[in-house]
């Protein structure tokens, strides 16, 4: 019977496979390299790819969908419950293949290159706004040590090195500036 629904457990270096009939009875489990995945399901008459939605996720459901194949992404906490055993990645693969199986699952969007570029825009900016905010949190503790106590915000930075600035050897060292 061919293939009607796979679960694709994606990993850095090797994929697997899970594959179910229309009976749901398995009738293919495959480990994949990241070369040898868009050749195999090229391969495949077009089915149901189901894929957890994690990292690299909307690469790949964008290439198999050229391909022909029907792609959905389910959320990780929604596929948790159909593991059977211990974590592996066969075992993922078969979790995410009878989850995309059940009638009331919920899939995730497929997003578009620009729209992952516009997610890409605005975590490097949230992240460099996290890494600006614990730079200056450090510092206003440091300097709490030698008496230097500076409000929250970055526009308190000024005012406090302005402070530092007029401060004698005596109450801050000069290595600490």
């Amino acid at each position: 019977m061919p293939v009607v629904t796979i679960g694709l457990d994606l990993a850095k270096t090797v994929f697997q496979a899970h594959g179910v009939d229309a009976a749901g009875q398995t009738v293919l489990r495959r480990r994949l390299g990241r070369s040898e995945l868009l050749a195999f399901f090229a391969k495949l008459s077009p089915c149901l790819i189901a894929m957890e939605a994690c990292s690299s996720a909307h690469h790949w459901a964008r290439e198999l969908v050229i391909l022909g194949h029907d792609v959905r992404f389910i959320p990780p906490q929604y596929v948790k419950p159909y593991g059977k055993r211990n974590k592996t990645d066969a075992a993922d693969a078969e979790a995410i293949c009878e989850a995309a199986g059940r009638p009331n699952m919920r899939f995730v969007p497929i997003k578009t290159r620009d729209q992952q570029a516009v997610l890409v825009l605005h975590r490097s900016r949230s992240l460099l706004i996290r890494q600006r905010t614990a730079s200056i949190d450090a510092v206003r503790g440091m300097v709490g040590d030698f008496e230097l106590i500076a409000s929250k915000g970055r526009y308190r930075m000024s005012e406090l090195r302005q402070r530092m600035n007029a401060m004698t050897q005596d109450q801050l060292p000069s290595i600490a500036c």
